[in-house]
């Protein structure tokens, strides 16, 4: 292989040459270069000193990461290794695209691989930054947005925490632009991001206002990344970039690079003239008024009265047959049922991933499991009604957890329940009447949490004290706490009244 042999004013030219890094690990880059007497692309042979070896001293790669050894394990992104090290220019923060002769933008990012040998975006894709210096550009196909993913050149490795960095399998090499049906919903996330950013707002942006396109934050710490805004009172802002959220970079892959034949249907059928979400909305509140039971008359389908039903309703009135609309699985858009009783309370409360014990206390928030679901997560609610023996349907609106609610409430329960577990939850054996001992502990209940509680979420209780009380299956479902001790599995789960609260129409 000659390095920088490619012609970077034409586009067959940089595609074959970029071909070739499939296979490769960032070490067989590296040694390509080394072996090189050519350090950068455009060079010609009799300009440079053969002499020069890299390694003469240590090479940092990664914006942010300036004594970062290529050799280190430690945290940190790849950056813009290839950039340099194969397409030989030096990375800059220009807002242009990187192959400017042809509109090229190149992008590599992380897929990681599950238990089932199945592929998985590893991140979100960050395109360019939000700029807090200057008015923002309105006009989408002037923007630096727009530049920068009109034509990406997507390289995607193969992530694997159990080795170096460097040795990292680059999987897949392709041209990738978003689809015309995809674009005009970047399009409206843009203008969306760039409203809230007009009004002041930037500290209040959040990957769950939009729905493929992003703002997500940038940046080591909160504190330390904030800047003043443009507009408003010149609030200070966390730095954030434009991004392709995970759940459309993992839509990309699937459909888009792997082509698999993935269970994906679309709601919308044939080009509309009004934007996604009143679309869909539009499709569920056409139905306002009627009940479960003339809806299963209208869809054809038997009324048993099942948590199942309603959902499938939802998906009946949506057009589709279950929650893998494409439109969804890109913009992690999920649909929930709410059921309110006639005393106005809705009975069940709203579940989400278990956690361990150990994973959260090792945590940090902005990485935490429950910020980075209620982040990057919305919600259709479909909203029913019971009057007499059925459910009337009263309305639908896509709902995520106000920024506010999220980085100040939320961020102090879950904190709140960090502390107790990591000091040792104390734990409590009551005698029953039957003569069972039922286990109680010192973690706050949903009546002393405003918006998420732990609830358990195994199919049966599980304890193994160190008193030697052992109760049930612990393997199966217990997990191990801080101090040795083992407990049923919990999960977050949000609180009924809070979800009440957010509904529009009640």
């Amino acid at each position: 292989m000659q390095l920088f042999d490619y012609d970077d004013s034409n586009i067959k030219s940089v595609y074959s040459y970029a071909k070739k890094l499939e296979g490769m690990t960032f070490n067989d880059i590296l040694e390509e270069y080394e072996r090189s007497p050519i350090k950068k692309y455009g060079a010609k042979l009799y300009d440079i000193d053969c002499s020069t070896n890299i390694n003469e001293s240590p090479t940092v790669y990664g914006e942010g990461n300036k004594n970062l050894s290529l050799n280190s394990k430690s945290k940190g992104q790849l950056g813009n290794f290839i950039e340099k090290y194969y397409f030989g220019y030096e990375p800059n923060g220009k807002q242009e695209a990187d192959l400017s002769k042809i509109g090229v933008e190149i992008k590599q990012t992380p897929i990681d691989m599950n238990k089932k040998g199945e592929y998985h975006a590893g991140e979100r894709l960050s395109i360019t930054n939000i700029s807090y210096k200057e008015p923002v550009e309105d006009d989408f196909y002037k923007s630096h947005v727009w530049e920068k993913i009109r034509c990406i050149l997507l390289i995607q490795y193969l992530r694997d925490k159990s080795i170096d960095r460097l040795d990292y399998v680059i999987k897949f090499v392709n041209f990738f632009s978003p689809p015309k049906e995809d674009l005009k919903i970047i399009m409206e996330d843009y203008r969306q991001i760039n409203e809230k950013i007009k009004q002041g707002k930037a500290d209040e942006l959040s990957e769950g206002d939009t729905l493929y396109l992003g703002a997500c934050t940038k940046g080591a710490t909160a504190e330390k990344s904030k800047k003043p805004q443009y507009y408003g009172d010149h609030t200070l802002a966390r730095k954030r970039n434009f991004c392709f959220k995970i759940s459309y970079m993992n839509y990309v892959l699937r459909n888009y690079i792997l082509k698999e034949s993935v269970p994906c249907e679309s709601i919308v059928k044939s080009e509309i003239n009004e934007n996604f979400i009143d679309y869909v909305i539009g499709l569920i509140e056409r139905h306002i008024g009627k009940t479960d039971k003339e809806l299963c008359c209208m869809y054809n389908r038997p009324y048993n009265n099942n948590k199942a039903q309603w959902k499938d309703l939802s998906f009946r009135m949506l057009g589709i047959k279950s929650n893998q609309a494409a439109e969804f699985e890109k913009a992690n858009i999920v649909v929930k049922t709410i059921r309110i009783e006639e005393n106005g309370i809705i009975k069940e409360n709203m579940s989400f991933a278990p956690f361990k014990f150990r994973d959260l206390l090792e945590e940090r928030w902005e990485n935490s499991q429950v910020f980075n679901f209620f982040e990057s997560t919305q919600y259709l609610f479909v909203n029913f009604k019971k009057q007499g023996d059925s459910y009337t349907l009263i309305g639908a609106q896509l709902w995520h957890m106000p920024y506010k609610d999220l980085n100040e409430v939320v961020y102090k329960e879950w904190d709140n329940y960090r502390k107790i577990i990591k000091n040792g939850i104390i734990f409590k054996k009551e005698f029953k009447k039957n003569g069972k001992i039922e286990i109680k502990n010192n973690l706050p209940g949903m009546k002393d949490t405003e918006i998420i509680h732990i609830r358990p979420h195994a199919q049966h209780a599980a304890y193994k004290l160190k008193d030697g009380f052992i109760e049930g299956n612990i393997k199966r479902d217990a997990d191990e706490l801080p101090n040795g001790e083992w407990m049923t599995k919990q999960s977050f789960w949000l609180n009924r009244d809070y979800v009440l609260k957010q509904l529009k129409s009640k």
